[in-house]
C-alpha cells in the first residue's frame, strides 16, 4: 500500500534525475546488474524518476597536476557535469578491504574538486559483496559523504550477500532474485520520497 501511495503522489511531480555509479569496473559486476536492474524498476513501475548510469571506468588517477587552468581533463569534466546535473546519486558500492573500491573513491575524488559537485545532493547506497554483504563498503562511504555534503536515506539498507545460496545473480551479472528486486524497488522509493521532501528535485 505504501509503495502504491509513493508511485501514485509521485505521478504529478518533477522527474528526478538520478546518477547511479557503480564502485566496480567488470562488466558482469552484480553491483552493475543492480544498477541496470534499478534502472528496468523506474522504467515499469516508478514514475517520475530517471536513472542513468555514469560509467567511472575512464577517469584517470585523481591527479592535481592533470587541472590545468582551471580545467579538469575532458573524461573529468564529463562525469562532473553528469553529477551536477543530477538531483541524485545512487551508489551500487562492493567492498574491497573493508572499503570502498579505489576507482569509486577516485571518481568521488575527481567531482569533490572545487566547485564540490556532490553538494546537497541526496543519494542511495547498494550493495553486492561477501559475507558482510558490503556494509563495512557502506558505512565508510556514508562517513565519506559528510564531508562531500550528500544526504542518504537511512532506510531502507540492501546489503546482499552474492555468493552465497540461493542463486541472486546469473553469470552476466544480473539479479534474478525477486525479493530482492522487491528490495530495492523500495530503496529506490524511499530515495524519491526523501528528494521530493528535501525539494531538490528538478
Amino acid at each position: 500500500m505504501e509503495a502504491a501511495a509513493a508511485t501514485e503522489a509521485s505521478a504529478s511531480k518533477p522527474v528526478i534525475r538520478v546518477a547511479a555509479i557503480c564502485g566496480s569496473l567488470r562488466k558482469a559486476s552484480c553491483n552493475r546488474g543492480l544498477i541496470r536492474c534499478a534502472i528496468e524498476l523506474c522504467n515499469e513501475s516508478i514514475p517520475g524518476m530517471q536513472i542513468e548510469h555514469v560509467d567511472i571506468e575512464p577517469l584517470p588517477f585523481c591527479n592535481t597536476d592533470l587541472e590545468i587552468d582551471g580545467k579538469y581533463p575532458p573524461p573529468v569534466e564529463a562525469f562532473r557535469r553528469k553529477i551536477l546535473e543530477a538531483d541524485s546519486i545512487l551508489f551500487a558500492s562492493p567492498e574491497n578491504n573493508y572499503s570502498l573500491s579505489a576507482p569509486l573513491k577516485n571518481a568521488i575524488d575527481w567531482a569533490s574538486r572545487p566547485p564540490n559537485v556532490w553538494a546537497d545532493k541526496t543519494a542511495a547506497i547498494v550493495s553486492a559483496a561477501g559475507g558482510s554483504g558490503g556494509k563495512r563498503s557502506q558505512y565508510h562511504l556514508r562517513q565519506v559523504g559528510v564531508y562531500l555534503d550528500l544526504h542518504f536515506i537511512n532506510k531502507p539498507e540492501l546489503f546482499i550477500q552474492a555468493s552465497r545460496p540461493p542463486v541472486k545473480f546469473d553469470s552476466d551479472g544480473n539479479l534474478i532474485d525477486p525479493e530482492i528486486k522487491e528490495r530495492l524497488k523500495r530503496v529506490l522509493l524511499s530515495l524519491q520520497a526523501f528528494t521530493y521532501r528535501l525539494g531538490h528535485s528538478s
